[in-house]
C-alpha cells in the first residue's frame, strides 16, 4: 500500500520552484528524486490538488531540493494509491549526481540536465563532464564538453566502471544494457593506453574499436609512438586484436607493418614467446640471443627456457625457473649449457668449449619459520665459463666461485644445529674444494655449578662457565678434472671435532680481573696415515730421485684428545687532564697492560700414540710426523709449550667543544683508536725463548680516512746469511734491545660525495614493490637512480712495507709500495642524461684496471643507452634504444660489438 507522501513531496517540488531563490549556487540531487520519476511512472492515473502549478521544468536558478520543503497539510491529498505496474523507467539502485552550476529536471520526459562539473554515481558506474543529460525513459546517460569563451573544450567526459576509465569528447551509455558509444576516446587498458576515434562498448564489457591506436606512451594527444589500425576488439584484462597495424612514431608514418596485432594486456603473469635479439659476431658468426619460451605456470611459479644460436656452430640453452610464495620463501633456478666455437675451424686461433653453469638462490622468510631457516646461494661453473659466457660485469671480474646450502635451528635459543654442504672453486688453478656435509652444534654459554636458589653473594666457584661446541665435515680439494671420476668419493677426509672451553674470572684486588681457562679437545678419525722410506730411484718430472717417501692410508677409528690451560690477568688505568678554557678541553688516557701464561704439554710424545718416525737414508736420521697430518682437523701440536705473554694497549682521546651537540656542548675525537705492543717469553724452550716483539695501531685521521700500522722488532742477532736467528740479544752485539725486522703502513680512503649531502633531505615515500626492490637487489647494473644528480665515490689505497734485510752483516733495505685508486659515480647532466663511470688504476704499474662509461637517456616512454668498455681484456661497447614497457620489451634496437670478437 502506497499512502500519500509521495504526492506531498510532488507539490513541495512546486513550491520550491515557485520560491526562485538564490541563482547558480552548487546543487545537489539525492533520492527524492528519484522516488518522483519512480511514483510518476507508476502512479499516472492520480490526481493532484487543484492548487498544485505545472511542475513540467524546475528552471536553472533553482536551489537544493530537501526532504524539508513542505506545503500546508491542508493542500495535501489524503487519498491511499495502490501499485500496479512498474514503469520500465524505474531504476533498482540510488543515483548520486551533483553539478557546479545548476541542475534541470524535465519531469514530463523523465530527464535530468546538469551543467558544469557534474559527477554522477550509479552503481559501478562513475562519469564526469562539464555537461550531462540522463534519460530515465531511455536508461541512457549523454556527456559531451563545453567551450569556454576563446572556443576551447573543456570538462571532456571521463567514464569509470568497474576500475576502467574512459576520457573522450562525446558519450552516450545504456546503464540497463551496459552499452555504449564513445568518440574520441583515450583508455588505459593493462599496460598500454587505447585511442580510438569511435569505440562501441558492448553488454559483456569487450570493446570495439574504428580508427585507433595502441601504445604504451601515456600522452594523450600525440604519443610519441603507436601501432595504427582501422579496426580492433579489446577484451578487457586478457587480450587486444587488431587488423593490419603499422607503427607511427612522433606522429610520422614508418614502413614497418603487421598484418594483424596480438597486444596481451593481462595483469600478473602472461606466457608467451620471447623474441631473441639479433645481430653479428666476428668470431662466431650471425646470431640469435635470448630467444624462446616463457611459462607462467601460477601465481608462485614460472619458468623461462631461452636459448643461443651462431652460424658457425656455437650455441647455447638457459632454462630458468622462479618460484615465491610470499611470507614464506622464493628463489630461483638457473641452468645454462653453452657449446662455444670462436673463429675459423682449422685456423690457429680457432677454440672450442663446452661450459655449463648451475645457479640456484633461495632464502625464507624470517616470520615463516622463527626458530629454523633453510637458505641456498649456489654458482657452480665450468673453468672457461667467465671467459665465453659472463652474465654481468662481476662474472668477468670474477676467477672464484662459491657456494653454500644451509638448515639452522635451534632448540629453546638454547641449543643451536646447522647443516652445511659448501663448494668453492678456482677458474684459474682448477682447483674444487668440496664439503659434503658439516654439521655444526652448539650451545649458550652456561654456569653448571650456579644455585638456582641463590642466597646472599656469589660463590668464586658459581662463576666457572663453559659452553660446548661440534663439528663434523667430509671435504676434499681436487682438479676439476678429477670429479666424478672413478675413485672420486675416495678422495674425501672426514672426521668430527668436539670444543669445551672452561673458564672463570674473579676480581683480584678489586682492580684485577684473573681469567682461568681449560680448553678440552677431542677430535675423531675414520683413517690415519703412515710413512716409509723407499729406497728406490725414479724419475719425475724429467729429474732423477733417489728415494722417497711412501704414504699409506689406514681405514680404521680414532679417537684424539688433547687440551691447554691459559690464565690472565688485566686491568685498566685511566688518565685525564681537562683545560677550563681553549679549543682542547680534554685529554683522555686508557691504558689496558694484559699479563697471561699459556701451558700445553708435548703430544707429541711416545705415549700419546700421535706421532711416529721413519728413517730417511738420504739424510741418515729419524723424521718425525704426525699420524694425522692430512686430516680435517689436523693434529695436536707436538712439542711443550709454557709462554708468558705481554702486551700493553693503548687508547687515546681529546675533547673539543661542537656546536652540534646541544646536551653537553663537546665532541670527542680518538687520536689513536687502539695501538697495541705484544711479545711473549716461552719458559719451555731451551734457546730463543723470546718471540718478536710486535707494534700494532689503528687510527682515523677524519672520516673515510684510515691508517694502520704494524711493525715486528727482533730481541736475537741473526747469521750470515741473515735468515737464521741465533741465541745472542741485539744488546749483547750491537747496543741495542732491539732490531727493526719489518714495519707496514696501510692508508685507506673512501670518500664519498653528492649532491645530496649539499641539501636537506628529503623522505621518500614511495619504496617500490617487494619485487621491485628484489630485482634491483639481483640485477643492480640494469637499474638507474633518476633522484640524486649527481654522485661520486673515490676509493684509494696505499700500502709501504719496509723490509730489513742483511747478508753478511751488511742492512739492505727492501721497499715495496703499492698504490691504487678506484673511482666511480655518476652524474644527471639533464633529469633526462645521465652518466655512470667506473675505473680503477694502478699508480705504480701505471696501468688501468677495468673500466667502463654508460651513458643513458630517458626518452618518455622510450629508454636509450650506451655500454663501453674501452680498453683491457673484456674491451667491448653494446648500444640500445628500447621501449620502457615490458609488454612491448621486444621492441628494441641493439648493437655491440663484444669482448669475444676483440
Amino acid at each position: 500500500m502506497i499512502t500519500f507522501t509521495k504526492i506531498r513531496v510532488i507539490k513541495s517540488l512546486a513550491q520550491v520552484s515557485a520560491s526562485k531563490l538564490s541563482t547558480r549556487k552548487t546543487l545537489t540531487t539525492s533520492l527524492l528524486f528519484v522516488f518522483i520519476l519512480f511514483c510518476q511512472s507508476i502512479f499516472a492515473q492520480d490526481t493532484l490538488p487543484e492548487n498544485v502549478p505545472d511542475t513540467n521544468l524546475l528552471h536553472r536558478d533553482t536551489a537544493l531540493i530537501s526532504p524539508s520543503d513542505t506545503i500546508p497539510a491542508d493542500s495535501i491529498a489524503t487519498d491511499t494509491l495502490k501499485a500496479e505496474k512498474q514503469s520500465e523507467a524505474a531504476i533498482e539502485s540510488v543515483v548520486k549526481s551533483k553539478a557546479r552550476d545548476s541542475i534541470r529536471f524535465d519531469v514530463r520526459n523523465k530527464k535530468i540536465f546538469l551543467y558544469e562539473n557534474a559527477d554522477i554515481n550509479y552503481e559501478d558506474i562513475n562519469l564526469q563532464s562539464a555537461y550531462v543529460e540522463l534519460d530515465f525513459k531511455e536508461s541512457t546517460v549523454y556527456a559531451h564538453g563545453l567551450e569556454d569563451s576563446v572556443g576551447e573544450l573543456y570538462g571532456n567526459p571521463v567514464f569509470s566502471e568497474k576500475g576502467q576509465s574512459y576520457k573522450s569528447k562525446t558519450m552516450r551509455y545504456n546503464y540497463e544494457t551496459k552499452k555504449g558509444i564513445i568518440y574520441k576516446v583515450f583508455t588505459e587498458d593493462g599496460e598500454g593506453f587505447l585511442h580510438g576515434e569511435k569505440i562501441k562498448k558492448l553488454e559483456s564489457g569487450n570493446i570495439n574499436i574504428q580508427s585507433g591506436s595502441y601504445t604504451t606512451c601515456n600522452l594523450e594527444e600525440h604519443p610519441h609512438f603507436e601501432f595504427k589500425y582501422y579496426k580492433s576488439k579489446v577484451i578487457p584484462g586478457k587480450k587486444i586484436v587488431t587488423g593490419p597495424a603499422y607503427l607511427v612514431i612522433e606522429d610520422v608514418p614508418t614502413p614497418l607493418f603487421i598484418p594483424f596485432g596480438l597486444f596481451p594486456n593481462e595483469k600478473g603473469q602472461r606466457s608467451g614467446i620471447v623474441i631473441p635479439t639479433y645481430g653479428e659476431s666476428a668470431d662466431r658468426g650471425f646470431f640469435f640471443e635470448g630467444g624462446g619460451y616463457y611459462w607462467a605456470i601460477n601465481d608462485y611459479l614460472d619458468l623461462k627456457l631461452l636459448g643461443d644460436i651462431y652460424t658457425r656452430g656455437s650455441w647455447a640453452i638457459k632454462p630458468g625457473m622462479r618460484y615465491r610464495k610470499r611470507y614464506k620463501y622464493n628463489g630461483g633456478i638457473n641452468l645454462q649449457y653453452a657449446v662455444n666455437k670462436v673463429g675459423q675451424k682449422g685456423s690457429q686461433d680457432y677454440a672450442e668449449s663446452k661450459d655449463f653453469r648451475i645457479a640456484w638462490n633461495h632464502s625464507q622468510d624470517p616470520k615463516a619459520r622463527p626458530n629454523s631457516k633453510f637458505s641456498a646461494s649456489v654458482n657452480i661453473v665450468s673453468n672457461q665459463y667467465s671467459r665465453f659466457n659472463p652474465a654481468s660485469t662481476q662474472d668477468r671480474l670474477s676467477n672464484t666461485f662459491r657456494s653454500s646450502i644451509a638448515y639452522q635451528t635451534n632448540f629453546n635459543q638454547k641449543y643451536f644445529l646447522t647443516i652445511n654442504g659448501s663448494h668453492s672453486q678456482n677458474t684459474n688453478t682448477k682447483i674444487v674444494t668440496i664439503t659434503l656435509p658439516e654439521v655444526t652444534f652448539n650451545t649458550n654459554q652456561f654456569y653448571p655449578l650456579e644455585r638456582k636458589k641463590r642466597v646472599g653473594s656469589k660463590k668464586w666457584y658459581e662463576n666457572i662457565r663453559m659452553s660446548y661446541t661440534m663439528n663434523a665435515q667430509n671435504t676434499t680439494s681436487l682438479q676439476d678434472s678429477l670429479l666424478f671420476k672413478p675413485g672420486f668419493l675416495n678422495e674425501f677426509s672426514n672426521g668430527i671435532k668436539h670444543n669445551i672451553p672452561i673458564s672463570s674470572t674473579v676480581k683480584v684486588l678489586k682492580h684485577f680481573n684473573l681469567t682461568n681457562s681449560i680448553t678440552l679437545t677431542d677430535r675423531m678419525y675414520f683413517e690415519s696415515y703412515r710413512k716409509r722410506w723407499v729406497n728406490d730411484t725414479i724419475i719425475q718430472d724429467g729429474d732423477t730421485i733417489v728415494g722417497y717417501v711412501q704414504t699409506d692410508t689406514t681405514r680404521k677409528f680414532h679417537n684424539i684428545f688433547d687440551f691447554n690451560y691459559s690464565a690472565s690477568l688485566t686491568t685498566t688505568l685511566y688518565g685525564m687532564v681537562q683545560f677550563k678554557k681553549g679549543p682542547l678541553r680534554a685529554i683522555r688516557h686508557v691504558l689496558t697492560p694484559t699479563v697471561s701464561f699459556t701451558y700445553r704439554p708435548d703430544f707429541g710424545k711416545p705415549e700419546w700414540g700421535y706421532y711416529d718416525y721413519y728413517y730417511n737414508e738420504n739424510i741418515s736420521d729419524s723424521v718425525q710426523y704426525s699420524l694425522f697430518e692430512n686430516a680435517v682437523y689436523g693434529a695436536p701440536p707436538s712439542g711443550r709449550s709454557g709462554s708468558l705473554n705481554f702486551s700493553l694497549s693503548n687508547n687515546l682521546e681529546i675533547k673539543v667543544p661542537s656546536k652540534k651537540d646541544t646536551i653537553t656542548g663537546m665532541k670527542k675525537i680518538a687520536l689513536i683508536d687502539n695501538f697495541t705492543i705484544r711479545a711473549s717469553y716461552d719458559l719451555a724452550r731451551d734457546s730463543l725463548r723470546w718471540s718478536k716483539v710486535s707494534m700494532s695501531g689503528r687510527t682515523r685521521l677524519f672520516k673515510g680516512l684510515n691508517l694502520t700500522y704494524n711493525s715486528s722488532w727482533d730481541p736475537y742477532v741473526l747469521d750470515s746469511t741473515g735468515t737464521k736467528r741465533l741465541n745472542r740479544y741485539e744488546w749483547e752485539v750491537n747496543n741495542r734491545f732491539l732490531r727493526l725486522d719489518e714495519t707496514r703502513w696501510n692508508i685507506g680512503l673512501d670518500f664519498n660525495l653528492s649532491s645530496e649531502d649539499f641539501k636537506a633531505k628529503e623522505l621518500e615515500s614511495d619504496e617500490g614493490s617487494e619485487q621491485e626492490l628484489e630485482d634491483i637487489q639481483q640485477n643492480p647494473d640494469a637499474y638507474i637512480d633518476w633522484t640524486i644528480p649527481w654522485n661520486l665515490r673515490v676509493n684509494y689505497k696505499l700500502q709501504f712495507v719496509n723490509a730489513n734485510k742483511y747478508v753478511n752483516y751488511q742492512l739492505e733495505k727492501e721497499k715495496r709500495l703499492v698504490q691504487t685508486i678506484g673511482i666511480n659515480g655518476d652524474v644527471s647532466i639533464t633529469d633526462k642524461w645521465k652518466i655512470l663511470f667506473n675505473t680503477n688504476y694502478d699508480i705504480e704499474a701505471g696501468e688501468l684496471s677495468y673500466t667502463s662509461i654508460n651513458i643513458f637517456r630517458d626518452l618518455h616512454c622510450w629508454e636509450m643507452s650506451l655500454n663501453w668498455v674501452p680498453l683491457g681484456p673484456w674491451k667491448s661497447w653494446s648500444f640500445s634504444i628500447n621501449v620502457k614497457s615490458s609488454i612491448l620489451q621486444d621492441l628494441k634496437l641493439t648493437k655491440k660489438k663484444d669482448f669475444r670478437d676483440i
